[in-house]
């Protein structure tokens, strides 16, 4: 399990990859294979536009509480196989990292939503690390917009110097 210390906050505020705004991200990602799309507001905006991610990670709010009832009917009606977790402010719990990594070792099981009891904030660093490289990993960034990142050696050696201080 991974817990984020206090001293490190301003780390996750490094940006992995290309900030874009929501006509960029539909842009981008039509031609993409394999999406992965975390939090609520990046998930939804994508089921609107009708693309489809591989799997996404929600957990059911925003900085502003819980999500808008559109919102949570939209995402709840996507996905074959919906799997439900734990994972507590501020951790990437053991949990969240092998279902992350099992959803990465079984690329033919499309479509699945991981519901996060607690919150899915840091689930970015282990979709990015665990990735395989034809994935692409969009998440947002608070009051600045939607990151697309691809799953480089670059992007993982910076995740798994911020997982090492965890």
């Amino acid at each position: 399990m991974y817990v984020l210390p206090d001293e490190l906050r301003d780390l996750l505020k490094i940006e992995f990859g290309k900030l874009v705004s929501e006509e960029e991200l539909i842009k981008v990602l039509k031609n993409e294979k394999y999406v992965v799309s975390i939090g609520d507001t990046v998930t939804f905006t994508l089921l609107k536009h009708n693309i489809l991610p591989f799997f996404c990670i929600v957990d059911y709010k925003t900085r502003r509480g819980n999500c808008e009832s559109e919102v949570i009917d939209k995402i709840k009606s996507y996905g074959e196989k919906s799997v439900q977790i734990d994972n507590p402010h501020k951790t990437i719990t053991d949990e969240l990292w092998n279902t992350i990594k099992d959803a990465y070792n079984d690329l033919d099981n499309k479509y699945l939503r991981i519901e996060v009891n607690g919150e899915e904030d840091l689930a970015s660093l282990a979709a990015i690390y665990l990735a395989p490289s034809d994935v692409t990993i969009i998440y947002g960034l608070p009051n600045k917009g939607v990151l697309v990142v691809k799953p480089t050696n670059e992007n993982k050696r910076k995740v798994k110097e911020i997982l090492d201080k965890m």
